[in-house]
């Protein structure tokens, strides 16, 4: 069964949880980042590329029987990690799932508070661009 959007931010909240210490909290997230598949060449492309990142951002969407599926990759490695949560938490969810979601996560584990503001504005970037790939998804009514 999968999780609801809700569950799978609990989870990370939890993990987050486990450690007082930001060191071992940016430790797991670089770890999270390393966890996601290279994204393939072909998917590297101006068009996935996330605007308002320092970084290099690239975030692909893949449309099936309903549900959203994301593919991300960043040239950072605590970037890459935030793209990992998201994709975690927002893919295989409907359009209005996605739509839908607070992503209350990024506050409740102090993420937001302990990105600098540049990874801020591309946090919320990153998130603009999953929601507008949700929305044009249920606007084609495929």
């Amino acid at each position: 069964m999968i999780q609801s959007i809700n569950e799978l931010q609990d989870d990370i909240i939890e993990e987050f949880g486990v450690f007082d210490d930001w060191v071992d909290k940016y430790s797991l997230l670089i770890d999270k980042g390393n966890t996601l598949p290279p994204l393939d060449e072909k998917h590297k492309t101006e068009s996935n590329l996330i605007e308002g990142c320092q970084s290099r951002v690239w975030l692909h969407a893949e449309y099936k029987e309903g549900r959203l599926f994301f593919e991300g990759e960043s040239d950072a490695v605590i970037v890459r990690g935030i793209v990992a949560l998201l994709i975690d938490v927002l893919s295989g969810h409907t359009p209005q799932e996605i739509l839908d979601a607070e992503l209350y996560f990024i506050d409740k584990t102090g993420l937001k508070q302990h990105i600098t503001p540049i990874r801020s504005n591309g946090l919320t970037s990153m998130i603009k661009q999953m929601r507008m790939y949700a929305l044009a998804y249920k606007a084609s009514g495929k």
